[in-house]
């Protein structure tokens, strides 16, 4: 197993939070999860622009920090749900003021990103 240099360093409540919350999917993964988007495959179908394998992997990290549970149905074909546990309930005003935020700032933020670059900006709907 790959192990950092650098040890992270765990001494701050932001760094702990980043740890648990940060990622490029993560946040949304928890809203999508509240909002009663359970299944791999119907979050995948949600952030298209995700890898199948990046998801997986975010939402292990969800489910060993205990933010996620998964369920794993008896059934052929096996039927996997995800829901929110206390911690990942607690972690919902966070991920909403995130959101809030970033819907505000949206504009200024394409405008400064049409400033920054020559690239087209991919805007996706949520």
């Amino acid at each position: 197993m790959y192990e950092k240099k650098i040890p992270k360093d765990f001494s701050c409540g932001m760094s702990i939070t980043f740890e648990i919350i940060g990622g490029k999917w993560k946040p949304c993964l928890i809203d999508s999860i509240n909002r009663g988007v359970r299944r791999p495959s119907e979050l995948a179908k949600k952030h298209p622009l995700a890898s199948k394998r990046v998801l997986n992997l975010q939402l292990k990290e969800l489910e060993a920090y205990g933010v996620v549970r998964k369920i794993v149905y008896p059934v052929l074909p096996p039927k996997v749900e995800y829901f929110l546990t206390e911690v990942g309930e607690s972690l919902l005003p966070l991920v909403t003021m995130m959101e809030n935020w970033g819907s505000d700032f949206m504009d200024d933020f394409y405008k400064s990103q049409e400033n920054m670059h020559t690239d087209p900006i991919v805007k996706e709907q949520f």
